[in-house]
């Protein structure tokens, strides 16, 4: 008798949906007054990235680096300085986010008399179309967590590379909008007696680590930030999730939430999280970020050592915990933790 085992993957999260939810964020951000008002958590993100690059792009330099889910191109806005990289290839699964672009082909480093030749193109993260060994260096801002697939992604990302390349990524953690899941399944409880799914579900940092390891990176580090947003209300924070293109886009979420049960959840989200301050109310939302890299082995990388029982070092320490608050214009301010 023969056995034969079927495997198949579990789908989370609908695709198309999310690029249609990115392309009218897009629009959103294009309209009167509002140009860039949404894309504060991308562009924080992406300044956080080009950080940890810059910390390792001493001893290297990058012929030809792509980034994965481009969006509106923030961490190529953030490079101050030139951390190695000759070409920069833009994807994005959206030709309208493509077109959006600048057109600029190049962009300078007068300062230290240097160049970056740009190229867009567009094409889906699990369809990268670079051949074997030919990328240096692969960058990712907020893009995989959307994923069905990330391990299938991330080895894709790993073959491209070439040896002793490197991947950079961001992507949201479990944690993140925590106050706003906990606030709608204590306001569905009481009001319908169940709990749907209303913040989709995302990779936690163990998980992220594992992926890595499982996709063939050497040398993988991981580390978390949690950066807070302070917002008026709920219906505030809802519409600057919709215009960052975040908005919840699980195959198994309600398509229709009652308006007596959306109004119970904001008033327990008040009831729970609110703060007020000098005479401004305000209620927070907590996005985990977690920070992955990861290496194309390479026989010059160092092996790793034996775990010891009295580390000296933690992961922790390379953490940036912020807390931002958004003004009428929907600026976001750093505050002071």
């Amino acid at each position: 008798t023969t056995t034969t085992t079927i495997t198949r993957k579990v789908s989370h999260y609908n695709i198309p949906l999310k690029k249609l939810q990115r392309e009218n964020a897009l629009y959103q951000n294009k309209q009167k007054n509002s140009e860039e008002k949404f894309n504060y958590l991308r562009d924080e993100v992406a300044a956080r990235l080009v950080s940890r690059l810059e910390m390792i792009s001493s001893d290297y330099e990058f012929p030809v680096a792509v980034e994965i889910g481009c969006g509106n191109g923030s961490f190529l806005n953030h490079l101050e300085i030139n951390p190695g990289i000759k070409k920069l290839i833009m994807c994005d699964s959206s030709a309208k986010v493509i077109d959006s672009l600048p057109k600029k082909k190049i962009k300078e480093f007068p300062d230290q008399n240097q160049t970056i030749e740009i190229e867009t193109l567009v094409c889906d993260e699990d369809n990268l179309p670079f051949e074997p060994a030919s990328v240096n260096l692969v960058i990712s801002n907020l893009s995989l967590h959307w994923s069905n697939d990330p391990q299938k992604i991330l080895s894709k990302i790993k073959k491209i590379l070439v040896p002793n390349g490197v991947f950079i990524g961001a992507v949201f953690g479990g944690e993140t909008l925590d106050e706003l899941r906990t606030s709608f399944a204590l306001a569905e409880q009481e009001r319908e007696g169940g709990v749907g799914i209303h913040v989709s579900p995302m990779l936690g940092a163990a998980d992220v680590g594992d992926l890595l390891v499982q996709s063939g990176f050497s040398l993988p580090t991981v580390d978390v930030d949690r950066i807070e947003f302070e917002y008026e209300d709920l219906f505030v924070l809802m519409n600057h999730l919709q215009g960052m293109g975040e908005t919840n886009a699980s195959l198994r979420r309600r398509q229709f939430v009652g308006k007596d049960t959306f109004i119970a959840t904001a008033a327990i989200y008040n009831q729970i999280y609110g703060r007020n301050y000098e005479g401004r109310h305000s209620i927070p939302a907590t996005f985990e970020v977690i920070h992955m890299i990861g290496w194309s082995p390479h026989h010059s990388q160092q092996k790793p050592r034996a775990p010891t029982s009295n580390p000296t070092f933690s992961l922790r320490d390379l953490s940036d915990d912020s807390i931002f608050e958004i003004n009428e214009q929907g600026d976001a301010k750093k505050k002071p933790i």
